[in-house]
């Protein structure tokens, strides 16, 4: 058991009379004692999940089972009942049901995954054995879904994401911090490929991978055109590694004819840098390759791009298409005819009601004698003369003072005070 394990389980491992209990047999029946039954069950269920989780995979079997959980030289007794409750619940699934419905092509992946032991399940599953074969592998399933959906994650946020196929090696050193092994990768990607994510094919002995792009809802089949881009790639990658090479080659000579002049061996040196020429003109040829290479992958974006743009053009114009399928010139005409004598209706109406109600010849004439005397009322006030303040208006004015203007402060007072009387 690993150290993480032991810190985990350091409350009731070093528990003798506890763990008497959890590594002995379950009951024949869950009814003799359900609480017991229950918590020994729970106990290792979450024990097995956390030691999958711990090693980083998403398979386990009895025997590694009893091999990680052996204490004092004695394993659980009890491992085979919670390994057939798991399944019976769906938490496990044997390999051999986790394959079932994949193709042959997927099925050929899984030389060291499905060979023996469901071979095995299925001879013990006939004669009635109901418990599982020590090497029997069973698949967590939820743990092979979480290791599936990082898969496919570390993919979708990696260089090789805008690759149409990938190798299985560049994927699994692209996900070997994720996969422990090439077996778990291998079972995630079986799980992907129940999800439609991913496609494979075998070119030339390679397995390639093609995963669902983001917009994408499942993935299609590897093509012809996906090879193509891929052995593009490939020999893009090789001409690089190759230039780098004769790029080393050529500077090795440089520095190998500088040696051999320096110690006077003209005629070497000359040799060196001969074989160095020859070396920049192999590299000059895998250049121009290269660069046709990288050309034509520049082509296959391109056209990937304008077929993108195309598609929506076409899909804009069937949009369109379908909304102006009621729609004519002389209809429109039609109704701008009729929305125009809507509108003049509403005009004619708008004017009638703004001309109010019409009034009598009686109301008249009475309207017009109060407007013509309002007139001679007016002529009258026009013709009084203004009036003027007469005597007793002057009279009542106060009296000019008299004294000087240099006055002082308490006589302008005293004045002051009898106004206000």
């Amino acid at each position: 058991m690993s150290s993480a394990e032991r810190t985990a389980l350091a409350s009731e491992w070093d528990d003798d009379e506890r763990m008497n209990f959890l590594f002995s047999a379950f009951k024949g029946s869950r009814d003799v004692n359900t609480m017991d039954w229950d918590s020994k069950m729970d106990f290792w269920t979450a024990r097995v999940l956390h030691s999958c989780k711990e090693r980083r995979t998403v398979c386990v079997n009895l025997q590694e089972l009893n091999k990680t959980f052996t204490r004092k030289g004695k394993s659980p007794l009890g491992l085979p009942t919670v390994l057939d409750a798991m399944a019976r619940c769906g938490q496990l699934q044997r390999e051999s049901e986790f394959a079932a419905g994949v193709d042959c092509g997927w099925l050929r992946w899984g030389v060291g995954l499905l060979l023996l032991q469901p071979l095995k399940w299925t001879f013990s599953y006939l004669v009635g054995a109901s418990r599982p074969a020590p090497e029997e592998s069973f698949v967590v399933v939820q743990l092979v879904k979480e290791k599936a959906a990082e898969v496919l994650r570390i993919y979708q946020s990696s260089e090789y994401a805008s690759r149409p196929v990938i190798s299985f090696e560049e994927l699994r050193a692209l996900s070997s911090a994720a996969c422990a092994d090439e077996n778990v990768l291998r079972v995630a990607l079986l799980q992907l490929r129940r999800d439609k994510r991913v496609a494979v094919s075998l070119h030339r002995g390679e397995k390639v991978i093609k995963f669902c792009q983001p917009r994408q809802a499942r993935v299609s089949a590897v093509s012809d055109v996906d090879v193509g881009i891929f052995q593009l790639r490939r020999s893009e990658k090789l001409l690089e590694e190759r230039l780098e090479e004769l790029g080393q080659e050529a500077d090795k000579c440089r520095e190998e004819a500088r040696v051999l002049l320096r110690d006077g061996k003209k005629t070497q040196a000359l040799r060196c840098l001969r074989g160095r020429k020859r070396l920049e003109k192999r590299a000059d040829g895998l250049s121009g390759q290269l660069e046709s290479v990288r050309s034509i992958l520049d082509r296959i974006a391109q056209s990937q791009t304008d077929k993108t743009v195309m598609q929506a053009y076409q899909a804009g114009m069937a949009g369109l298409k379908l909304a102006l399928k009621d729609v004519t010139p002389e209809g429109a005409e039609s109704l701008l005819d009729q929305i125009q004598e809507l509108c003049d209706k509403q005009d004619d109406v708008s004017q009638s009601l703004s001309g109010g109600l019409s009034s009598s010849a009686a109301e008249d004439d009475e309207l017009e004698e109060e407007l013509n005397s309002l007139l001679d009322e007016s002529k009258t006030d026009l013709e009084v003369p203004p009036s003027v303040p007469g005597d007793d208006f002057l009279d009542s004015l106060p009296a000019v003072p008299q004294t000087e203007l240099n006055v002082d402060t308490r006589q302008l007072e005293e004045e002051l005070r009898q106004l206000m009387l």
